[in-house]
Formats: structure tokens, sequence, C-alpha cells
């Protein structure tokens, strides 16, 4: 009987506290939907010039002599830019899983210079800690993850999962897109990049930084007057009018990976109702590899950047996502897991 009237006690105050909770829902999906009706202001206020230039790169190799100068960084022979995916929170910050993979893949492809300073998420590279207005609560935010509070990593992946909308939205993308783009040239540029030179650039973007890679792609092909590809490491990518305007897209993805298949599903025009969309359009030319890597989750363990998990043969999840990529850069059909058909270029 003590048992039972326990229960009804407890019971009893649960009911008293739904009132606040409903409460706390409440006003947390008021704060949600403020966030999502403000996104596409950054954009919009970046066009119009209140604020400021692109933000300095602190890694970035610039240039010796300054401005004007002829002393310029050597070419290297292909450019990789890495577009981090919606937990990224400054261009001059990367979790070390990133960076371990980063650097694999810089020594694994000799002659690639693989730039890591771009943050996608704004289109003048200003990071969440960077001169803004919410600057401080976003240093705070940073300080709790790096203090073992990932459960913060949820405010910073909803504000950067509105731009990833704003750059799939056909009505700001635009903005978003051509601002994204000129950062990506500003990084070239400052790492030893010569427009028309003829050497290829690589935009490799995980998570959401696939979509951003595709929109960014609409502009940047004509500023580097070069080849321009898309590798997509588990990304959400729309129905992009950056499709038209790239060599070829590689999208990598895990077969547990349920994330990589929202734009699938979200956005109509990859649906195949419509076969002339951007998409459809760029499958039937031949310019898309789906490429199966394993069964690969989207986040570690056992997702993209894990180096400690291993697969059936041996190697470890970074390392196969790791020498795909390779693969890939380098046109060789073998080691592709499931990819369809041959790569283009591919020698018999």
């Amino acid at each position: 009987m003590s048992q039972l009237l326990s229960y009804i006690a407890t019971f009893l105050h649960t009911i008293e506290l739904l009132p606040i909770l409903f409460k706390v829902l409440g006003f947390g999906l008021f704060l949600i939907l403020i966030m999502a009706a403000l996104s596409p202001f950054e954009s919009l206020g970046w066009w119009a010039g209140w604020f400021g230039a692109s933000s300095p790169r602190p890694d970035a190799r610039a240039p010796e002599g300054g401005v004007g100068s002829e002393q310029v960084l050597p070419a290297a022979d292909h450019y990789l830019v890495y577009l981090s995916g919606i937990g990224a929170i400054s261009g001059d910050y990367l979790f070390d899983a990133e960076v371990a993979l980063l650097d694999e893949l810089e020594a694994a492809i000799p002659g690639t210079l693989v730039l890591r300073d771009v943050f996608p998420y704004a289109m003048n590279n200003n990071g969440l800690t960077g001169q803004r207005f919410f600057a401080s609560v976003w240093r705070w935010v940073k300080k709790s993850m790096l203090n073992g509070r990932e459960a913060f990593v949820a405010l910073v992946v909803l504000r950067n999962l509105f731009q990833v909308a704003v750059s799939a939205d056909r009505r700001f993308g635009p903005i978003y897109n051509y601002g994204t783009a000129q950062v990506i040239l500003d990084s070239l540029l400052q790492h030893g990049y010569r427009v028309g030179g003829g050497k290829p650039v690589t935009l490799l973007g995980y998570s959401g930084g696939g979509q951003i890679a595709i929109g960014a792609a609409t502009y940047l092909k004509a500023m580097i007057r070069g080849p321009l590809r898309i590798i997509s490491l588990g990304g959400v990518i729309a129905d992009d009018p950056g499709l038209d305007y790239i060599d070829h897209l590689y999208h990598l993805y895990g077969s547990k990976d349920p994330i990589q298949k929202v734009g699938a599903i979200a956005y109509a025009g990859r649906w195949p109702l419509l076969p002339y969309s951007p998409w459809n359009r760029a499958k039937a030319e031949g310019k898309i590899s789906m490429i199966a890597i394993g069964p690969f989750k989207h986040n570690d363990p056992h997702g993209y950047f894990d180096a400690e998990s291993k697969l059936k043969d041996g190697l470890s999840y970074q390392k196969r996502v790791v020498e795909t990529i390779q693969a890939v850069i380098e046109q060789r059909e073998h080691s592709l897991g499931d990819q369809p058909g041959r790569l283009p270029g591919a020698q018999a």
C-alpha cells in the first residue's frame, strides 16, 4: 500500500510539473522559430555591407612582400578546400578528428595543398566567436564544448543548419553562395592559387558543407577559371543550380548514415519525377558519382572521422575515407567500394 501511495504521489507531482515543462518547450520552440526567421538576414546584412569585409585568417600563408609584390607562394598541383560540417564554430578551429583526417589526406596525395581556414557558415568568414553581437555567448558555448559538455554542440548545429537551408533557398541562396565563393577564392589566393592557371580545385564538404560547396560552385567556377569538382562526405545536398557549373560531384556515403539521405527526401528536385531539375540533369550527364564506402554512420563512433574503430578488412574508418578520396582525386577506379560504373577519365 505504501508503495502504491508513493507511485500516486509521484504521478501527482509529475502532473504539477507538466505546465512548467510545456512552457519550457514552448519557449524553446519559440526561440527556434525566431532563429529560423532571422537566418536569412545575415546574408542580406552582408550584402548591404553591414558586417564588413572577410575576416583575416591567422593561419593563412600570405604572399611575401605584401600587396603588389612579385614574390608569391609557389602554386600547388592541386588545391583541396575543406568545408566542415554544421558543428563548426569558426574557420580557425577544427575538431581533432577533422585535423587528423586532413593531415592524412595531405600526406597521402603529393602535390595537394589542403586548405582548412574557411568557415562555410558565414559569408565573410567571420566565425561565431569573432566580431559578432552574440560573440560572448558563442565563446561560452565553445568553452563548454572544450570542457566536455557536448550537449552545447546542439546550439551550434541548429544555427548552422539554418544557414545550410539559406544556401539551398532559391531566394536568399544566391547572395549566400556568392559570399561563400568569395571567401573560398580569397583563401585560394592567399595560399598561392593563380586564377586561370589551370590548377584543379576540389571542395571537400562534410555534412552541411556538401550543400555549401555546391552552392558556392555557381560562382567559384567562373572566379577560378579552372577545373572544379566536389567531394561530398556524407553531405546533405539540394537540387542546387551549382550542379550545372561543376565538372563532377562525388558523393561518398555510409550505408548506416541516414543524415546524408535528407537532401534526397527534402528537396523535390532530387526526386525522379522532375527530370529537368539541376540534380537530375547532372545525373543524366554523368556528372554525379554515388560511392558507397561501407557501414559508416554520420558521426563517431563508426563515422567518417573514426580512426580507432576497424572495418572487416582491418582498415580504420578514417583510413577508408582517406583512401577513397585519394582514389577519386587520382582518378583510380579500384578502391571505390560499391561505386557503379567507371570514374571519368579512368584507364581500362
